[in-house]
């Protein structure tokens, strides 16, 4: 008789969390029609974060991603008019990325999107159970501090 692996069990509740997770924001994404795929969404809300326009090699490393997926991500918010690419005053052969007028109403959109699937997503979680899962998750976030998510 095999003995129950509760961590196995807990690492595959969070799996199916996070995928659905995924869904439900890509179809309130494309619900209300914002033209962002959920990786572009994700950039949008990183370069909302930066004092000034990074660099294409900045967004790589904070996204965790080669340089070449961070192109393709700018390539097509530039051609949908949210971000822009400029020239380093300081370094011409550098490119930054800044968002738009309209990459920064995108980004208000995204946010209400997100806040809808949050909602949906909670909605079975009383006040209580939902303060209980926020320290739970600030928990698991802050568990490894040296790592960026």
């Amino acid at each position: 008789m095999t003995t129950p692996d509760p961590d196995g069990l807990l690492a595959e509740q969070l799996l199916r969390l996070t995928r659905r997770v995924h869904r439900i924001q890509k179809r309130h994404l494309e619900r209300d029609d914002l033209g962002v795929t959920p990786a572009q969404s994700r950039l949008l809300r990183t370069l909302a974060h930066y004092a000034s326009p990074p660099r294409m090699a900045d967004l790589a490393e904070r996204l965790e991603v080669v340089p070449r997926a961070v192109t393709t991500l700018v390539d097509g918010l530039e051609s949908s008019g949210k971000v822009r690419r400029m020239p380093d005053p300081a370094n011409r052969r550098v490119t930054r990325i800044e968002l738009t007028d309209e990459g920064h109403t995108t980004l208000r959109e995204l946010r209400g999107a997100r806040r809808s699937a949050a909602e949906e997503i909670l909605a079975p979680l009383t006040e209580k159970e939902r303060q209980v899962l926020g320290v739970l998750l600030d928990t698991l976030i802050e568990g490894d501090s040296g790592t960026r998510c």
